[in-house]
């Protein structure tokens, strides 16, 4: 599962600068926003990859992704072709990112998987 976060922090971090770049060049404020929480988040989720044991971390960390991908996907569909991936779904994958975020802080209180785990 490591290799699967650092996949994904390693898109969310190509697709943060490719976006970013996008914005500077005349993209409208929601993709400069898809960039800014596409790059902030890739780090957590290489450290994810990187660092991560555990079930609970585990989860946390693709309720985070999950929530992250329905964001900035609604974001860079309505800046791009001005309709919106489904109805809330920015307000949707922003409650998600906010769960996944409580379950990575409560899996500090979870026992820890060995290497293998």
């Amino acid at each position: 599962m490591g290799r699967f976060f650092i996949f994904a922090g390693g898109l969310a971090g190509a697709a943060g600068v490719a976006l970013s770049a996008a914005a500077a060049h005349g993209g409208g404020h929601d993709i400069g926003i898809a960039a800014s929480f596409l790059l902030m988040h890739a780090p957590a989720l290489l450290a994810i990859g990187f660092f991560g044991r555990g079930r609970v971390l585990t989860a946390g960390g693709a309720i985070l992704l999950a929530g992250l991908l329905v964001f900035c996907g609604d974001l860079a569909m309505r800046d791009f072709s001005g309709y919106r991936l489904f109805s809330m779904a920015a307000p949707t994958g922003g409650t998600m990112m906010i769960l996944g975020w409580l379950v990575i802080a409560a899996s500090a209180f979870t026992k820890r998987q060995g290497r293998g785990g």
